[in-house]
């Protein structure tokens, strides 16, 4: 008896502190923090900034102009101890084709093999990809896509996964549904409150079936407005709390996405709405 009374007391011990250090300032992920800051940074302004905030990793989003300077971003996050935990690519239908990808998308995924970086290469899909075809036929394009890129993604030790831009694609239902068909392993979802306020009050159901699949939540506030600070909206807090007492295990990105802004102002003010929101 002794003995079974100190499990449970071990596991609730865990349990409390799994659930304090889920919304840590070591699980937050800064997002959007590249084209979307009017300072303009350059790799070490970014570096340096990231460090100021106390962050240890971030998801690196771009332009074509910022793709001359991305080794020396991933050469400097090495030297600073910063992850870069993931890696955009923006799938066009007049750019990429399964089997081919635009001349952008090529040059990032040479410099991810060139410099060896294991990192979550985070796949967005604009909607003329889709355009003109029914659900099956989304699907199975879908599907090829994901083979296609996983391939590319497993050769240079990187993994894949989808993200939530709106539209078809932005639906997890059609996500999930595409990850099956293709039958690809280690395939994530990335899951953005900013892309998804029409899916607020279905969020508590589409929760559960993302879960399995669910490797990084975007926060932002969650009201009329695309883009709100944590905090400032109506529904994040109960998103939030459905998430904190879900099994979800992995990260919570915070959001710069203001071009007119200093993103490192708009990253301090995310942060404190978190944490005024009491996490």
């Amino acid at each position: 008896m002794k003995y079974t009374l100190l499990f449970v007391f071990i596991l609730t011990i865990s349990s409390v502190s799994f659930s304090q250090n889920l919304f840590s300032d070591s699980n937050l992920l800064p997002w959007c923090i590249v084209p979307f800051d009017n300072q303009e940074r350059t790799p070490e302004q970014r570096i340096d900034m990231l460090k100021r905030l106390g962050m240890k990793q971030y998801a690196y989003d771009w332009r074509t102009k910022h793709l001359p300077t991305f080794e020396k971003e991933i050469d400097l996050a090495r030297q600073n101890n910063i992850a870069i935990e993931a890696v955009w690519l923006w799938i066009d239908n007049d750019t990429d084709s399964v089997g081919t990808l635009s001349k952008d998308n090529k040059r990032l995924l040479s410099i991810v093999a060139h410099k060896k970086l294991k990192t979550t290469i985070w796949v967005g899909f604009n909607n003329d990809v889709y355009e003109g075809l029914n659900h099956h036929e989304k699907v199975a394009k879908g599907a090829a896509f994901l083979s296609f890129l996983s391939t590319k993604a497993n050769a240079i030790n990187c993994k894949i996964a989808l993200y939530n831009h709106g539209d078809w694609f932005g639906e997890p239902e059609n996500q999930i549904e595409i990850i099956k068909a293709s039958k690809a392993k280690n395939v994530g979802l990335v899951y953005s409150f900013h892309h998804a306020h029409h899916q607020i009050n279905r969020f508590h159901s589409m929760l559960k079936n993302m879960l399995p699949y669910l490797v990084v939540v975007n926060l932002n506030g969650m009201g009329k407005t695309k883009i709100m600070d944590i905090g400032k909206g109506e529904h994040e807090k109960e998103m939030l709390s459905l998430l904190k007492s879900s099994s979800f295990k992995g990260r919570f990105g915070v959001l710069g996405h203001i071009e007119e802004e200093d993103v490192e102002v708009v990253l301090k003010r995310n942060i404190t709405g978190l944490r005024n929101l009491g996490y």
